[in-house]
């Protein structure tokens, strides 16, 4: 591991931090990419040491050229693409989504042929497929249809195309994997979000509403950024792409493990009676045959940790009053 230096993009998001976390924590020396200096998701999880170990470079992840030079610099041999604009943010303005979305992962492989880097990883979505009325399964097995109902779902399907041409073309191998509901620190933003901020609330003696009620896949932060770190130490050649898989759960569970971590919280977090409109899971099994076992956090173990983390913060003045009204807004 001394040896990898890995270039992390979107490494202050939620995902992105985790796996700033997993891979300081093998010993792999991280350059981090971000285009601000928001590093709340970061400080929220990480010890001060391991914060101060990561080498961070500020630059638009379409820009070519700030992103070889900084490659270079750091002698980057690895890569793990996160960086793009979630659901909303692509809905309310597709052309940046598409820049962005589409635009950054063609300048991450691009970064990655220049630098003859044969192999990396990056972000797609389940958001690849459409609702769950347009299939027959209610698990989602590797050859279904796409099926995007979005801007941000079809950015993806593209991303995963680009990756197969660059396989053909250019011989650069990739993983793309797709979380399907992740919760936990970190997760304060975006479609299915809701529940993580539901922990936020209830650490912070609030009310809140979930807006969606039904069974989903969800995935602990953890846990779904262990899958990331487990495939940038694949040998795998080709393109593929994985669902991150695991087990299946209700919104009203997830409410009462909130409980269970806060019991003064019971009554004050509620739940919307309305399904979101994608699969409730992915097969899984395609990911464990290639990178091996799918660790998985307990519900309870990762909603107890979520609400400690976000009372710890509250409590030292990490997290203040404006980050408490942006996210419960």
């Amino acid at each position: 591991m001394s040896e990898e230096r890995v270039l992390v993009t979107g490494a202050t998001g939620c995902i992105g931090s985790w796996v700033v976390r997993n891979l300081l924590q093998e010993g792999a020396a991280v350059v981090a990419l971000t285009s601000s200096q928001r590093f709340g998701r970061l400080k929220l999880i990480l010890t001060e040491a391991e914060f101060d170990a990561i080498t961070f470079v500020t630059a638009d992840v379409t820009d070519i050229a700030a992103l070889e030079s900084a490659a270079r610099q750091h002698h980057v041999n690895r890569i793990i693409h996160l960086a793009g604009l979630q659901f909303p943010f692509c809905a309310a303005d597709p052309i940046a989504g598409a820049a962005v979305n589409v635009g950054g992962t063609i300048t991450i492989f691009e970064l990655a042929r220049r630098l003859g880097i044969q192999r990396l990883v990056y972000a797609s979505s389940a958001a690849v497929y459409g609702p769950a009325s347009h299939y027959p399964e209610a698990v989602l097995g590797p050859d279904a249809e796409f099926f995007p109902t979005s801007h941000y779902g079809v950015y993806k399907v593209a991303n995963e195309q680009s990756a197969r041409v660059y396989w053909q073309n250019d011989g650069i191998s990739s993983i793309g994997l797709r979380p399907h509901s992740v919760y936990g620190p970190g997760r304060d933003q975006g479609a299915t979000s809701k529940p993580t901020v539901a922990m936020i609330a209830a650490a912070a003696g609030r009310r809140y509403n979930i807006n969606f009620s039904g069974r989903y896949q969800f995935q602990f932060t953890d846990d779904a950024a262990k899958a990331f770190v487990r495939a940038v130490h694949s040998q795998f050649q080709g393109a593929a792409v994985y669902s991150i898989g695991g087990s299946v759960f209700g919104v009203d569970e997830i409410v009462t493990c909130i409980e269970a971590a806060d019991p003064t919280a019971r009554g004050r977090i509620t739940v919307d009676d309305r399904k979101m409109v994608f699969p409730e899971a992915f097969d899984g099994r395609p990911i464990v045959e290639a990178l091996g076992a799918y660790v998985e956090t307990p519900l309870q173990e990762g909603v107890s940790r979520t609400v400690d983390s976000y009372r710890a913060a509250l409590a030292n003045g990490s997290l203040d009053a404006e980050y408490l009204h942006r996210v419960l807004a």
